[in-house]
This record gives C-alpha cells, structure tokens and sequence, in this order.
C-alpha cells in the first residue's frame, strides 16, 4: 500500500512564521566588572542599566579553614555577582607586575587563576591593565600614590572607602571611557 500526503486546505493550514530580518539588538551599556585583585579585594560594576556600585571584599583565610578556601569563597562571589547583575559583558582586574613579598605574589596568582578560569569558563572577555594605565587614567600621573587615587575618585563624586575601592572604580571608568585614557 503506497502512503501520500493529503494537501491541507489553506483555511485549515498554520499561519506562516514571520522571520525578524535581523536578530534583535541588546538594549543598554554592557555590564562590567572591575578588580583590585588581593586579600582585600576592591570591586567596581557598572550594570547594563548604567548603574555603577562598588566596595571591598577580604578574602582572608581564619585558622580553622585550608589554603584554598579563600579562593572558592572568591570564585562563588565571582558567580553570585554574575547572576545579581544579570550577567556580564567585560571583566578587567589590575594587573599587578611587582609584589612586595613572596606570599603577596603568590596570593595574586591565585586569584587571577581563579578569574581567568571562571571567565574562560563562562565565555566573558577579560582584560588585564597596568596599574600606571589606571592611575595616569585617574590622576594624570602613573606613578600616584594611594591617596591621589582616593582624591581623584572623589572629585568624580564616588566615595570609596580605601585604596583598593578607590582603584577599582578607577579601572571601571578607564574600561568604560570611550577613548581608554587616549586623548
């Protein structure tokens, strides 16, 4: 016995699907994440929505805990902050080339361990940008020190309450000008 396919009355067909001719365009600013990577984490995120929020997280280790729980602590906030944003666009941290001690440079590998591989894992750009680059972005000189970094970010109306506060929003707003510190 042969099979055939009946024809559908048009009266009873599906209606065609009408394709977009282009993909839809995302609304807004892209989410970033700026870091001030060590024990004393600054952090600075500008939202999709242009909203910018900040502070400081410690990652210090209490006697009763391994070596390595600072940084599952750190790669859970990484995934908290992610999901409260409603994702993320671009990460850019501080990329630190001299560190005062052994156990300092040692820390930060750790972390930029953990963040490199939690943003290849999750598919997001990150960018790492040398401290002289933050602080001639902030200040206009880049050898400043700590405090001129905390006065520039002021006189741009934010209110970090340390250094590292003060660098991460530095680096946010480096990564989010349109001309990167280039005039």
């Amino acid at each position: 016995m042969a099979f055939a396919t009946l024809a559908v009355p048009t009266a009873l067909a599906s209606p065609a699907i009408a394709l977009p001719a282009s993909p839809p365009v995302l609304v807004g600013t892209p989410a970033v994440l700026a870091l001030d990577l060590g024990t004393a984490t600054g952090w600075a995120l500008r939202t999709r929505d242009d909203h910018i929020t900040s502070g400081t997280l410690e990652f210090r280790n209490d006697r009763w805990e391994g070596g390595g729980m600072r940084f599952l602590r750190f790669r859970q906030w990484l995934t908290e902050t992610k999901h409260i944003a409603s994702g993320l666009d671009h990460v850019v941290y501080e990329q630190v080339r001299r560190h005062a001690g052994v156990d300092a440079a040692h820390a930060y590998g750790g972390w930029l361990g953990i963040l490199t591989a939690w943003c290849e894992h999750h598919t997001i750009p990150y960018e790492g940008v040398p401290v002289g680059t933050i602080k001639r972005f902030a200040t206009g000189r880049g050898n400043a020190d700590k405090a001129a970094v905390i006065a520039a970010m002021q006189a741009r109306g934010f209110h970090p309450a340390d250094d590292n506060e003060a660098d991460a929003l530095a680096l946010l707003l480096w990564a989010t000008s349109s001309t990167r510190g280039r005039a």
